[in-house]
């Protein structure tokens, strides 16, 4: 089966090309400048080429303050990138897996969000990608929409790579503590998204389209989160670390608003497609090592 990734060269996509060539997929791998999902010609001529099986679109525009001063690229990749995709795919009968988030919800549920539940993005990035799977939804009816959160990897930046290193340059670090999610390494995102694919193959009548939650099992800070980076490396070479402060929201305002609290319920993927999340320590220890950061003796896992 053929499987065409969108966005191979990110922070995901990185990840899950290889791990879907490791089990036996045969993929190709679209990026910038080769496809621009933007372009909605180019990316039907692109997918008649490839003739894939299944489509993922790893594809995004992702940083959250920067979306706030550029909301035309950010709904342009974010929300018309994935309908285009989208009416490709239905014009040429093919399946669609789109990446979403937790950001499409404000975080004043009080309790994990599940899939059913109303979407209130309060801010661009949120918003754009909202209306992605809104045109993910409207026009093709075989898709999977996977929400994910806090995302971090060896590849491309994210909230390790800057948390180790600032433990390089500085003494003291303030994270804000008031911010609650669940941290997701894309090694565990890639195994989901490789189940999904595995199940799209087999064909199994009645298959359950829609939208669907996985992240890191075990929610956390942002400041909690940075706590367990440090402790479990040793970017610093030989001194005790930078001391990492905890700091509220209003201490360390950035120009988007975050969800305060944007835990997501996993269940439902673990009862349709028996998906396990799987502890976002675990993820963390597995990137450690990979970058050649991890502590010795006396880590933290």
């Amino acid at each position: 089966m053929r499987i065409v990734v969108v966005g191979n060269l990110g922070m995901l996509g990185r990840d899950l090309q290889p791990g879907l060539e490791r089990a036996g997929y045969l993929v190709r791998g679209f990026d910038l400048p080769e496809l621009d999902i933007r372009k909605p010609r180019e990316v039907l001529d692109c997918l008649k080429e490839a003739r894939p099986g299944a489509v993922v679109n790893c594809a995004a525009y992702t940083d959250v303050d920067r979306a706030e001063s550029e909301p035309g690229i950010a709904f342009a990749v974010n929300r018309d990138g994935p309908a285009n995709l989208a009416e490709a795919c239905r014009t040429l009968g093919i399946p669609l897996v789109h990446l979403s988030t937790d950001y499409v919800f404000d975080g004043r549920a009080g309790r994990a969000y599940r899939e059913d539940d109303p979407a209130n993005p309060i801010n661009v990035y949120g918003r754009s990608k909202w209306d992605g799977e809104e045109a993910v939804r409207s026009r093709l009816d075989r898709h999977i929409i996977l929400r994910t959160s806090w995302l971090f990897g060896s590849h491309g930046r994210n909230f390790v790579k800057t948390m180790l290193e600032l433990a390089r340059e500085k003494k003291e670090i303030r994270v804000v503590a008031d911010q609650h999610g669940c941290p997701t390494w894309t090694g565990h995102l890639e195994e989901a998204i490789r189940v999904l694919i595995d199940r799209i193959r087999a064909g199994s009548p009645g298959f359950s389209w829609g939208t669907y939650h996985f992240c890191g099992r075990g929610s956390t800070t942002w400041y909690g989160f940075a706590k367990a980076i440090v402790a479990g490396s040793r970017a610093w070479e030989g001194s005790a670390g930078p001391r990492v402060v905890p700091v509220t929201t209003e201490e360390y305002p950035t120009p988007a608003r975050r969800p305060m609290r944007s835990i997501l319920d996993c269940s439902k993927i673990g009862e349709v497609f028996g998906i396990a999340a799987r502890p976002w320590r675990e993820g963390l220890r597995e990137v450690l090592r990979e970058l050649g950061v991890v502590a010795g003796r006396g880590s933290f896992l």
